[in-house]
């Protein structure tokens, strides 16, 4: 009968194709380069395939690598919960969580307020930022569970939300009447990206006229009438007008929002929080957070 493959060269794995790098990858499963490059050494050749293509300092996956990634990824969880079966520990550690500023003033202090109650023993250390840049610290080692955006470049997480994207503007302003239409939007966003196509598609001129990374200088910027912006559900803000589709502006496509784990960031206080911010935030009624990993 064939040995079944060691996870905890699954386990190097998947942080060296996580962080980009060896020397990263070694840092977050407390090992020496030495002992993750021999790991993934017998990994391949246990395999009989290359998995990691090596470029200067730089790691990519080959079309082996890509292709164990996800599975991999669900081998790792199934022995977290395996092992959290049999535990009858409290749980307690802490959690190095991110999450999009966006929903940071409206929907985060409840939903870890309502955790710490429920986890005492479980610290939640969080910083707010930009998906991308939560998804950039994710590579870089700084998370282990991030909440981003869905429609940026990073495509792995697991779905647990998705919501109507609004056109908004202050009450009795005239950012909606003049033309061009002007925008408030984050530097690198997909809402932006979202927008700036709709309007394009209908031939409606805009220009940029505030642009800021800080969810809330975007909000003073509408609220102010300086400019008309576009915000998910969960993120609208008291005292904002939500324009309706009559004032010739187009559609927005569905926000999707969506949970991100470090590779090693499966079953006990992990899975804790994850439960609780689906449960909290999500609405795929009756279902787990979808994976939408590519096979």
């Amino acid at each position: 009968m064939t040995a079944p493959i060691d996870l905890d060269q699954l386990q190097s794995f998947c942080a060296i194709a996580d962080c980009g790098s060896f020397t990263a990858a070694a840092r977050r499963v407390n090992k020496t380069q030495s002992a993750v490059s021999m790991q993934i050494k017998r990994l391949e050749e246990r395999l009989g395939n290359p998995l990691l293509t090596r470029d200067g300092r730089s790691v990519s996956l080959t079309n082996h690598g890509d292709a164990l990634y996800a599975r991999a990824r669900r081998m790792l969880r199934i022995n977290a919960e395996i092992m959290d079966l049999f535990s009858d520990g409290d749980l307690s550690g802490s959690i190095r969580f991110g999450v999009p500023d966006d929903y940071a003033v409206r929907l985060l202090p409840v939903i870890l307020s309502n955790f710490q109650r429920t986890h005492p023993k479980i610290m939640v250390d969080v910083r707010c930022q930009p998906s991308e840049e939560l998804i950039e610290g994710m590579r870089t080692g700084k998370y282990d569970l991030v909440v981003f955006t869905q429609g940026t470049s990073q495509e792995y997480g697991e779905l647990f939300r998705t919501e109507r994207m609004f056109w908004v503007a202050s009450h009795g302003g005239q950012a909606l009447t003049q033309d061009p239409l002007p925008l408030a939007a984050g530097a690198h966003c997909c809402w932006r990206d979202n927008a700036v196509e709709a309007l394009n598609r209908i031939g409606r001129d805009y220009r940029i006229a505030y642009t800021s990374s800080n969810a809330m200088a975007i909000t003073s910027a509408v609220l102010t009438d300086l400019a008309v912006g576009f915000l998910p559900e969960s993120a609208l803000q008291p005292g904002m007008r939500v324009i309706s589709e009559d004032k010739d502006l187009p559609r927005l496509r569905d926000a999707q929002i969506a949970l991100m784990r470090a590779s090693h960031a499966y079953g006990g206080i992990y899975d804790a929080l994850a439960r609780h911010i689906a449960a909290s935030m999500g609405n795929l009624e009756g279902k787990e957070a979808q994976p939408i990993a590519a096979e």
